[in-house]
């Protein structure tokens, strides 16, 4: 194992996530007016509602599919009686559909953010950079799928499951589960965990707010009465 690979997939995660979680709440503390989604709607809407459904209904999907798929630790998946090929199988249907949702309803917002004149010039460096930087995570995490099918026993699955609980829990030696992971594995992973690290200074902060707005589900219904 080099130190470029104990750095990446040992070290690296650490420092994304601290980037991730100080520079949200810096950014909150000290540019809240930037704090926003920059929706361009009101300059064109064209195909935006269809785009953003596919691509919100994907992204969603494939982070609690991650979730759920490798921090849930292996011994229960074991006392379920679910093999490791199965649920690699469950892993690479679940990631293709929902991977593909977001690819087009991505692609379809690439090109109306691009191709309209307008909204292109509007649109800032950062925002063309955190658009290909997804689109590229995407194209790499939908191409896994096809290396996986190479191997259906589930190793690399359980592989990566214990390279992430083993970051997650502040186990120093996370990167050796990983050191034998396919180029395409090893990609994927990097270019997901630097999203972290871009997540506080593009638009990818409205998501906080997103989440917060879960509790006006639980708010009391506003009556507006006309005159």
């Amino acid at each position: 194992m080099t130190y470029l690979h104990q750095f990446i997939y040992g070290i690296y995660p650490y420092i994304a996530l601290a980037i991730f979680l100080l520079g949200s709440l810096v950014r909150f503390e000290r540019e809240q007016y930037t704090w926003k989604s920059d929706s361009s709607q009101m300059l064109h809407a064209g195909n935006l509602r269809l785009g953003n459904i596919l691509f919100h209904i994907g992204v969603l999907g494939l982070f609690f599919g991650h979730l759920v798929g490798l921090l849930t630790p292996v011994f229960v998946w074991d006392s379920l009686g679910i093999s490791h090929g199965f649920k690699q199988m469950i892993a690479m249907v679940a990631g293709g559909v929902f991977g593909s949702l977001c690819l087009v309803g991505l692609l379809i917002l690439m090109h109306r953010r691009l191709s309209d004149p307008r909204i292109a010039a509007v649109t800032r460096t950062g925002d063309k950079v955190l658009l290909v930087w997804i689109f590229i995570t995407l194209v790499l995490g939908l191409s896994t799928i096809v290396e996986s099918a190479s191997h259906r026993d589930g190793h690399m699955m359980v592989l990566l499951m214990t390279w992430a609980q083993h970051i997650v829990t502040f186990r120093g030696d996370a990167a050796e589960f990983i050191v034998t992971a396919p180029w395409l594995f090893k990609a994927h992973l990097f270019m997901g965990l630097s999203l972290f690290v871009l997540f506080p200074f593009t638009r990818l902060v409205h998501v906080w707010s997103g989440f917060a707005a879960v509790g006006y589900l639980g708010r009391a219904w506003q009556l507006v009465r006309s005159r």
